[in-house]
């Protein structure tokens, strides 16, 4: 192994695990073409996956081989890195909260930034742009809830919420009834009807 696809390596190891990374990181260590050609290199013998378009993860080693780092470890790390804004999409959420069975096949999780699709092993991880207001109370169950329920529709939203009014906390209630200022019409008007005077 050449010396720049060893330091590349070293590189790797101080990243917690699932973080990515970019060949623009490393330029410091040589020129854009002798970084691309040694990722290119450590990618054939299995010791980099590349997940996108110049991105790069280090695989997990365990003793029964390597597998690629969760989708959710690595989606975590890169809302760390850029500062976007990242949640799992409402029809995951939805099924964790007991309020469809249907299981999404796919992994997709919504983005305060641009769609794109990692390729994590033989999973496909998608990030789709979702408006402001999807990430207005954030990851905590309060947003999951309102992502959850915006997935599920105006049709079915008021069932969804007094079904989980009963499970939620009075600050979890407090946060989507802040929300509403920043909801679509349709989901504001059955937070008032169903948490504020319900």
């Amino acid at each position: 192994m050449n010396t720049l696809a060893k330091t590349i390596l070293e590189h790797t190891e101080g990243l917690p695990e699932g973080a990515p990374f970019c060949a623009k990181e490393l330029l410091h260590l040589g020129s854009r073409a002798a970084v691309d050609q040694a990722l290119s290199r450590l990618v054939k013998r299995g010791q980099l996956m590349r997940i996108s378009r110049g991105a790069y993860v280090r695989p997990v080693e365990s003793r029964f081989g390597k597998r690629a780092p969760s989708a959710a470890q690595v989606v975590e790390q890169i809302a760390h890195i850029t500062g976007e804004a990242i949640a799992p999409h409402g029809a995951a959420v939805a099924n964790k909260l007991g309020l469809t069975t249907q299981v999404p096949v796919r992994s997709v999780y919504l983005t305060s930034g641009r769609n794109r699709k990692l390729k994590l092993g033989s999973q496909v991880v998608e990030l789709r742009h979702a408006p402001r207001w999807q990430f207005a109370v954030g990851n905590q169950p309060s947003g999951e809830v309102l992502r959850a329920v915006a997935w599920l529709g105006p049709e079915q939203a008021g069932a969804a919420l007094r079904a989980l009014k009963r499970k939620l906390s009075a600050s979890e209630l407090q946060a989507i009834a802040a929300a509403r200022s920043v909801l679509p019409a349709w989901l504001a008007k059955q937070v008032s009807e169903v948490v504020v005077n319900g």
